[in-house]
């Protein structure tokens, strides 16, 4: 069961419940795909919501790896997800919702 509070999120992918995160070892690979120099240029880039299906590709493939499963993009690209390509823009957008958002205080 994915924990909110450490960014995690859960996805039916490839036909499978999966865990996603993005740990910083998954946000640095995405730093350097993207050309990034720091997080605060990887969060704009994401905030900026043009997003090419590569950009998904990599987005969910880093989700992947950081909650532990060897999975690279090639095979991400061939995975099926419900809804499609806008079904890929939803996790992703999931993901960097989990990761980037700011924690709600408890009322």
């Amino acid at each position: 069961m994915p924990n909110l509070h450490r960014g995690e999120i859960a996805a039916e992918i490839g036909g499978r419940a999966r865990t996603l995160v993005l740990t910083l070892g998954a946000l640095a690979e995405l730093e350097a795909a993207f050309g990034a120099d720091d997080l605060m240029a990887l969060a704009e880039r994401f905030g900026a919501g043009r997003l090419s299906a590569r950009d998904l590709t990599r987005i969910i493939g880093a989700g992947l790896r950081g909650a532990g499963e060897p999975v690279d993009d090639d095979e991400v690209a061939m995975m099926r997800i419900g809804g499609g390509a806008a079904g890929f823009v939803r996790i992703a957008a999931q993901l960097i919702a989990a990761t980037f958002a700011e924690p709600q205080a408890p009322r």
